[in-house]
């Protein structure tokens, strides 16, 4: 009796949308050590890059985040080669006219986009692995802005050890989720975002900046969508089925403090394959079922748009309240395209190719086998001399002696 209850209890327990687990216990374990120690490892050399640098800081602003950018550069690289050896998908993208010519694949394979330099990006957030492929979207571009990337965290982050020490020298903004506390925050970071630098010869320009907004707060799960649906019946709207309701205030202060500086918002609407019908992708596409198990999700879908942020009503916290819920329920009815057809609307043809494909399918990849190794430059390069110094320093002393 109890092997038949088990059976039955087998029979209908719902397949996982990636299918059964790829290895077993003993490559599990291989496969997070292997992990660990190349995650770890890349972490470890870019902090104490980080740490190297640090002193820039007092020589001159400008080299200082340059340099900074450099080392954020190789943390693109280290989360990109981490999920193509782990956690290989497809990626599926497509955009309506407004990004269509800005999306093309390239002969090897990979997907190119040339989106501008400074921009607001934001997006629906579906699980803890949205940003990992938002960052990668940053390699991608032309120029590469993955040493750009700006993202807005709760503040328990910034204590993680080595990672937290990490995101504070990348100039990531953290959040105690209280607007009285965090509005001097978000002003001061901001404002070292929009401040023009000056060549010798006098020109003014802005460093490059991907700003990630998630208005959601945080990603998708039965809880953020049972406040999703008490917020909307408090305030009288509709609760949108898919996405969680936006909350404006951050993004409305975040637009009006580099209004002038920034010319686009850049959204993107996040779908995740094999996502049921009310379940939640973090059920699905656990960290350890991604990267350990061999179950990552069979195609992560990205639709892009793009609005002038001189054409968001910017004067009024009401008015933009109404503007960021509106593109929610738009994202809302695309996310229901996607989980009644397994796809976004395709993008449309381009006057410069009248052939482009509705949808471009590539993998998070490097353009390089071996360009990983650029995680490692620095402290290499800072060995290397130490080393150097110390035969001088012991050939110095057996010459004396």
């Amino acid at each position: 009796m109890t092997v038949n209850t088990k059976a039955a209890a087998s029979a209908v327990a719902p397949a996982h949308p990636s299918g059964k687990e790829k290895h077993g216990k003993l490559v599990q374990f291989l496969r997070g050590f292997s992990f660990f120690v190349y995650f770890m490892a890349g972490c470890i050399a870019i902090h104490l890059a980080q740490l190297i640098g640090s002193p820039l800081y007092y020589v001159d602003h400008d080299i200082y985040y340059s340099y900074m950018a450099l080392t954020k550069q190789s943390f693109g690289l280290l989360i990109t080669t981490s999920t193509n050896w782990w956690g290989p998908t497809t990626i599926r993208i497509s955009g309506d006219a407004s990004v269509a010519d800005q999306i093309k694949k390239t002969k090897d394979g990979r997907v190119e986009f040339s989106f501008p330099e400074r921009m607001v990006m934001i997006a629906n957030h579906q699980i803890y692995t949205d940003w990992l492929y938002l960052w990668w979207i940053g390699y991608a571009n032309s120029p590469q802005m993955h040493g750009y990337v700006y993202i807005i965290l709760k503040e328990s982050l910034k204590y993680i050890p080595i990672a937290g020490l990490g995101m504070v020298f990348y100039g990531f903004i953290f959040m105690s989720r209280k607007m009285a506390v965090d509005q001097p925050r978000l002003a001061h970071r901001l404002g070292k975002l929009k401040t023009y630098n000056t060549t010798p010869d006098g020109t003014k320009y802005l460093n490059p900046m991907w700003l990630l907004l998630f208005p959601e707060g945080t990603n998708a799960s039965q809880n953020g969508r049972n406040k999703s649906a008490r917020w909307a019946e408090k305030i009288g709207v509709k609760d949108p089925e898919h996405m969680l309701l936006p909350r404006s205030t951050g993004s409305f202060f975040c637009l009006n403090e580099l209004k002038g500086t920034v010319e686009y918002v850049y959204d993107c609407t996040v779908a995740y394959e094999g996502v049921p019908r009310g379940k939640f992708g973090e059920q699905l596409f656990t960290l350890s079922g991604t990267y350990f198990r061999g179950q990552p999700p069979k195609s992560v879908n990205l639709y892009w748009r793009r609005f002038r942020i001189a054409d968001i009503p910017l004067d009024s916290a009401e008015q933009f309240d109404v503007w960021l819920r509106e593109r929610w329920y738009e994202k809302d009815a695309l996310m229901e395209q996607y989980i009644s057809t397994g796809r976004f609307p395709a993008s449309p043809p381009t006057a410069a190719n009248k052939n482009q494909e509705g949808f471009l399918e590539t993998e998070v990849r490097t353009r390089y086998k071996f360009e990983f190794l650029q995680i490692y430059a620095v402290v290499g390069i800072v060995a290397l001399l130490i080393n150097l110094v110390l035969r001088l320093y012991n050939r110095l002393l057996s010459i004396v002696s």
